[in-house]
């Protein structure tokens, strides 16, 4: 049998503080960049989930136990460890992701900010306390749920595993994390850098593999509440899996962002944001832009879009997809498109990285004259392209935004106080930018879309997620017999 040499050790599991191999079938990692083999993983099943359970179980009492301040304290040591490996914790996302430099090294510092607002829950959380009759006190505390999982997508191998890992946390629980499998490799990293920071054994663990395991994740009545991030159609089978065994659920799905583009829109900042959005991260973000809608008279920003485009050189500014088949996928729905009528102006297709052929990237693409109806302006694509839909005024614009199933992000980019409100009130989308191509709200403001974006109560991030995290005990007390009583004492 031949074999397969690796940049990086058999990915194992990481339960109660140490790495368990995994007794399984393996599937090989590709760096998206090359196309080389880096490593492995295991596609672990139902036991090898039921021991990371357990290990958490193990730890809950004595985690949850703690102050809210002695829990921050690791936090703050795992934070300043972020940063002090920022270097090679970016160069982890590129070769497993794809990313360009910057883009990697942005993820590791959101990942810091998430941890600062996760540190911050001494002074956000405070119990609620109230004599509400003479000797009779009420109070309401919030209490960890135990043991909890968090399933991530392949598009931030860093940034995305923190939207639930410090806060849930911080908030008492431990965690069973399970990264995509496509990049499992920053996840096994977090792993020994919260343990540098002093976090107990077992708090905290990995478990790897595919489908599998997300039915294990749903299935064990160990489990309490479970968070996912990925494809609208696995976010709905996960949300109604895990909603069906009695557990908590946020799971968030795809995504197809309008920007409406108006003709007093500023051009160069107009063309610049919408094509930084269509493009950043390979367009493999749920926030990026997939279809502007061009208000009337708006020939003018297009015809710089298209200047911007040219700029975007894939291996210097611009990731590679996550892999061969996402890049057949993106070039084929290209290609439908310009069947069915669509003007390419800029065209993306067969590209190749001198010195990285084997990689899988995609260029830049702007689809005009795209009608609702074409499989490129309703499905996520999840690649750097953007089409174009012409609109005669503003409710045909705001007609077509609202036709999409999904409501993660929308924008309009305008001079105009009045029609930017309008927008803001008629878009059907839980988050919204005016002249701003990625509205992700920053903490402590939440991250969630609407309709077919998002399953479940709350939002995933900011002050929301403190409610899905945890649980009310209401306590009340009366000590003094002698206080005079009533009906409600």
């Amino acid at each position: 049998m031949e074999t397969i040499t690796t940049k990086y050790p058999e990915v194992k599991n990481y339960v109660g503080g140490q790495y368990v191999t995994s007794q399984r079938e393996t599937m090989n990692i590709d760096s998206p960049l090359t196309g080389e083999i880096i490593s492995k993983l295991p596609l672990s099943n139902y036991d090898d989930l039921d021991l990371a359970v357990k290990a958490a179980a193990a730890a809950f009492p004595i985690w949850s136990g703690m102050t809210y301040k002695e829990r921050v304290q690791i936090f703050f040591r795992y934070r300043s460890l972020l940063e002090k490996n920022m270097d090679e914790l970016t160069k982890l996302v590129q070769l497993e992701n794809g990313k360009v430099y910057d883009e990697a090294k942005a993820e590791i510092e959101k990942s810091m900010e998430l941890c600062e607002f996760a540190v911050s829950m001494p002074q956000i959380i405070s119990n609620e306390v109230q004599e509400v009759s003479r000797g009779v006190e009420c109070r309401i505390e919030k209490k960890p749920l135990g043991v909890v999982a968090s399933i991530a997508p392949f598009n931030f191998p860093n940034m995305v595993p923190h939207w639930t890992m410090p806060n849930a946390l911080v908030l008492g629980n431990t965690m069973i994390m399970k990264p995509s499998e496509l990049v499992p490799l920053s996840a096994m990293r977090m792993a020994e850098l919260l343990k540098e920071a002093g976090l107990p054994d077992g708090v905290f663990n990995v478990v790897n593999g595919g489908k599998e395991i997300v039915e294990a994740i749903c299935d064990h009545p160990g489990i309490k509440a479970v968070s996912f991030v990925g494809s609208t159609k696995v976010a709905q089978i996960v949300y109604k899996r895990a909603t069906s065994n009695l557990k908590r659920c946020v799971a968030l799905g795809g995504a197809k962002n309008h920007l409406l583009v108006l003709p007093d829109a500023h051009p160069d900042m107009t063309a610049s944001n919408v094509v930084a959005s269509m493009s950043g991260c390979a367009g493999q973000r749920c926030m990026a832009a997939a279809v502007m809608v061009g208000v009337d008279k708006v020939q003018h920003i297009i015809d710089k879009m298209v200047d911007e485009a040219k700029k975007i050189v894939p291996g210097k500014n611009l990731g590679s997809v996550i892999s061969k088949a996402a890049k057949e996928r993106i070039e084929g729905y290209i290609t439908a498109a310009e069947k069915a009528g669509a003007k390419v102006l800029v065209d993306g297709r067969n590209c190749v990285v001198e010195g990285k052929e084997g990689g899988f990237y995609v260029g830049p693409t702007i689809l005009d004259y795209v009608t609702p109806e074409m499989s490129v302006a309703k499905e996520e694509i999840f690649g750097p392209v953007i089409s174009i839909i012409r609109a005669k005024d503003l409710d045909e614009a705001l007609k077509i935004e609202n036709a999409s199933p999904y409501g993660n992000a929308a924008a309009v980019f305008t001079q105009s106080g009045g029609l930017a409100r309008l927008v803001m009130e008629k878009a059907s989308a839980g988050m919204i930018g005016v002249n701003v191509g990625v509205p992700v709200p920053r903490e402590p403001f939440s991250f969630g879309g609407w309709n077919d974006s998002k399953f479940g109560m709350g939002d995933i991030t900011g002050k929301s997620s403190i409610e899905f995290w945890t649980q009310n005990k209401k306590t009340t007390i009366k000590w003094n017999a002698e206080a005079k009583t009533n009906w409600m004492s």
